[in-house]
């Protein structure tokens, strides 16, 4: 599946920021990355699973350290 377009920028931009100095401080767009791609799997999983028990959610949001 192809990335989003928002996704390709924000991966380039740290492409371009680490190619004009190799020390710039690109963590927090690294974090953004992460967690579009994530997102972007857990969305293709979800779209293709039947509906998770109460406690199967339960058990996914300990996971993914979620509280309410």
């Amino acid at each position: 599946m192809p990335i989003s377009p928002e996704t390709a920028k924000l991966r380039a931009r740290i492409a371009g920021k680490k190619r004009h100095n190799p020390d710039a401080d690109v963590v927090d767009d690294q974090r953004e990355l992460k967690t579009r791609t994530l997102e972007a799997h857990i969305q293709r999983l979800i779209s293709t699973a039947p509906v998770p028990t109460p406690e199967q959610i339960e058990r996914l949001r300990t996971l993914l350290c979620i509280s309410d």
